[in-house]
Parts: structure tokens; sequence; C-alpha cells
């Protein structure tokens, strides 16, 4: 918590801060909206809540909806407020519009709308190599150590 407050007063007081425009922040949430970042928020927040109500089974249905249904909003206004910074170092309003047209093509809605099932595979195939890469480092050090 202290990490996030600390990272909000360094935004907040940033000169750089300053410098964002609402066009650039517009140009950052029309560019979430179509490469599929504000539908994988909104996942992530569901799946989240769903590991909650497995916790506390006793909380009624109608509260895990009323708190996804805030928590995906403002989690994701949070996230954008956060990684303004973040994009406005790296990218500028033109990138961001360029990015903007490639989302609109065929192929990069075809990206866009298969962006979560990568990452989520991904992280699948990266979990079983990384444990690979493990168990392998394991056996090697037990064969130094004999």
């Amino acid at each position: 918590m202290t990490k996030i407050l600390t990272i909000m007063l360094f935004v907040l007081c940033s000169p750089a801060f300053g410098q964002i425009d609402t066009e650039y922040k517009e140009l950052l949430i029309e560019m979430f909206e179509l490469n599929g970042t504000e539908a994988t928020n909104k996942a992530v927040m569901g799946q989240m809540i769903e590991i909650f109500k497995q916790h506390y089974p006793n909380v009624p249905s109608e509260t895990w909806d009323d708190f996804g249904n805030e928590f995906r909003q403002t989690s994701l206004n949070e996230l954008i407020e956060m990684l303004m910074p973040v994009y406005y170092k790296y990218l500028t309003k033109s990138d961001l519009q360029e990015l903007i047209r490639f989302y609109r093509t065929p192929v990069g809605m075809k990206y866009a709308k298969n962006t979560p099932f990568l990452v989520e595979e991904s992280m699948q195939v990266g979990q079983k190599w990384g444990e690979k890469i493990g168990r392998e480092f394991a056996k090697k050090l037990e064969m130094k150590e004999d």
C-alpha cells in the first residue's frame, strides 16, 4: 500500500506528469479498449472475485456482483493513471495513434481478441518451462556435490 501511495504522489507531483494532456490520456484509453487491455482487466478482476468467493463462501452473491462492478471500473481507471507516465516516457501521441490504427485492422483485432488467451497459455507454458529448468538446475547441483 505504501508503494502505491508513493507512486501516486510521485506521479501527481512529477513535472513530466503535468505535461501529459487529456488528449494523450484519451488515446491511451482508446488503445487499451482496442488492444484488449480493458477486457483482460475485467477477466482478471472476475478471476480474483472467484478466488475470494471460495475464501468467503458466506458472502451473498449480490455483494460479489456489486464488488465486481465497482472494482472492474475503478481498477482500470487507477491502472490507466498509474501507467500514463510510463507510456508517456516511451510513446508519443503519434505512436499511440499508429497503434490504434493497427488495432483497428483485421490482424490487430484478431491479436487483441486473442491476447488474453495468449497470455494465459504462455504463462502456463512458462511455468512448466520454469519447473523443468528448476529440476535440471537442482540435478546439476546434486551432481556437483557428489
